[in-house]
C-alpha cells in the first residue's frame, strides 16, 4: 500500500512554514496519541503523523522529499537498491549465475539488536522542569544458562547439513527463459546456519529470555508532547555479539488547568474586576516559577496583553528560556445589590455617557462629516 503524501498527512500546503508544520504536528499527535485515542487505527495514524513531521521539519530531508517524494533516488540502477518488490542486483546475479555473483550474508556475523519504544506520560510541570526516574522495560536478554548459544550446557551446536552453515538454500525453477536458481533462507536452521541437537531448557534454544529491566533515565527540562528521548544501547541485545539496539522514550504531556504551552512560551488568562481595570492595581500572577507582582495600569481594557520575560519553559536544547504571556479579561458582575446598581447609575451620570441611540447617531454623524471632508 503506497504512503500518503506527508503534506496531506499533516493537513498543510507545500509552502507551509516551520511554525505551521510544528503546530499541525502538535495538534495531530495529541489527537491520535494511543494513550488518548483508543480507536483501532490511532497508533498507525500517530506513527504516520510522526514520520511526516520528522521528514518535513528538517530542511534537508524536506528538500529531498519535495524533489523525490517517497522514492529513494538511489534505488534501481543507481546503487544496488531494489527495482521494486525487493528484487535487486543481488537477486539478478543469483538467478542467472546460481548465486555465484551475489554477496552472501554470513548468518553468524554480528548484528545490531532491535530498537524499543516506551511511551511515558508526564505531568505539565515535569515536562517543564525535567525529572529523573526509573523505567521497567520488558525486553529480551541473553540466556545466562547457555550464554546465548541456545544449546544445553555441556553440548554444542552443529553446522546445518542442509545449507552447510550458509543459512541459505538454492532453489531451482524452470521458466520459459531457462532454469533459474534463487536463494532462500534455510527452513531447517531458520537462517542461522546452526542446528541444536540438545536445546537449552531455559530458553528453548533461542538463546534469549524475556525479562523486565530497570533503566534509570534523566528527562531534560523543556521536553514537549510527542518528543522522544534516545537511550543508547538499552534496546534488544545484539545477535552474534553485535551491539544492542536503542530505547526511544516517547513523551505524552498532560494539560494544565491554568497554563497553555506553545513551544517554549506559556499563555494564560487573568481575570480583573471592573474596578481593578479602571483604577489600576497591583496583582499577584501565578507563573511556573512562583507568584510575582504585576502592576495593572489604570484604564486597562479586556484583551490587553502583558509579557513576562524568562517566565516560560527552558529550551530543551539549552537555548535560553521562553516567556509567559498574560491576557486580561475584565469580569462583568452578574449579581448586584440595589446599592451597587445605584452607585453605577451615579457613575454613569457623572461620566456623561451618551445613551446608546445618541452614541449611534453621533457615530454616523462623524462618518458623514468625514465623507464630506468637513
Amino acid at each position: 500500500m503506497s504512503k500518503r503524501d506527508f503534506y496531506d498527512v499533516l493537513g498543510i500546503s507545500k509552502g507551509a512554514s516551520k511554525d505551521e508544520i510544528k503546530k499541525a504536528y502538535r495538534k495531530l499527535s495529541k489527537q491520535y496519541h494511543p494513550d488518548i485515542n483508543k480507536a483501532a487505527d490511532a497508533a498507525d495514524k500517530f506513527k504516520e503523523v510522526k514520520e511526516a513531521y520528522e521528514v518535513l521539519s528538517d530542511d534537508q530531508t524536506r528538500s529531498h522529499y519535495d524533489q523525490f517524494g517517497h522514492t529513494d533516488p538511489n534505488q534501481g540502477f543507481g546503487g544496488g537498491g531494489d527495482f521494486g518488490g525487493g528484487f535487486g542486483f543481488e537477486d539478478i546475479f543469483s538467478s542467472i549465475f546460481g548465486g555465484g555473483g551475489g554477496r552472501r550474508r554470513d548468518p553468524n556475523a554480528p548484528r545490531q539488536g532491535a530498537d524499543l519504544q516506551y511511551t511515558m506520560t508526564l505531568k505539565f510541570e515535569e515536562a517543564v522542569f525535567g525529572k529523573e526516574t526509573d523505567l521497567e522495560i520488558p525486553r529480551e536478554e541473553t540466556c545466562e544458562t547457555c550464554d546465548g548459544s541456545g544449546a544445553k550446557p555441556g553440548t554444542k551446536t552443529n553446522t546445518c547439513s542442509h545449507c552447510n552453515g550458509s543459512g541459505q538454500l538454492n532453489v531451482e525453477q524452470n521458466t520459459p527463459f531457462g532454469r533459474i536458481v534463487n536463494r532462500r533462507v534455510c527452513n531447517h536452521c531458520n537462517g542461522t546456519g546452526k542446528m541444536i541437537p540438545h536445546k537449552c531448557s531455559t530458553c528453548g534454544g533461542s538463546g534469549k529470555v524475556k525479562k523486565r529491566k530497570k533503566i534509570h533515565v534523566k528527562i531534560p527540562a523543556g521536553v514537549d508532547d510527542g518528543q522522544q528521548l534516545r537511550v543508547s544501547g538499552q534496546g534488544e541485545p545484539g545477535i552474534n555479539g553485535g551491539p544492542s539496539g536503542d530505547l526511544y522514550v516517547v513523551f505524552h504531556v498532560k494539560g494544565h488547568e491554568f497554563f497553555e504551552r506553545d513551544g517554549d512560551d506559556i499563555y494564560c488568562e487573568m481575570p480583573l474586576t471592573f474596578a481593578q481595570a479602571a483604577l489600576g492595581d497591583e496583582v499577584e500572577v501565578p507563573t511556573l516559577h512562583g507568584k510575582i507582582k504585576l502592576k495593572i495600569p489604570a484604564g486597562t481594557q479586556t484583551g490587553t496583553k502583558f509579557r513576562l520575560r524568562g517566565k516560560g519553559v527552558p529550551n530543551v536544547r539549552g537555548y535560553g528560556q521562553g516567556d509567559q504571556h498574560i491576557q486580561v479579561r475584565v469580569i462583568t458582575p452578574t449579581k448586584l445589590t440595589e446599592k451597587q446598581k445605584q452607585l453605577l447609575r451615579e457613575f454613569t451620570d457623572l461620566s456623561g455617557y451618551e445613551a446608546p441611540d445618541e452614541q449611534h447617531d453621533s457615530f454616523f454623524a462623524k462618518v458623514k462629516r468625514a465623507f464630506k471632508g468637513e
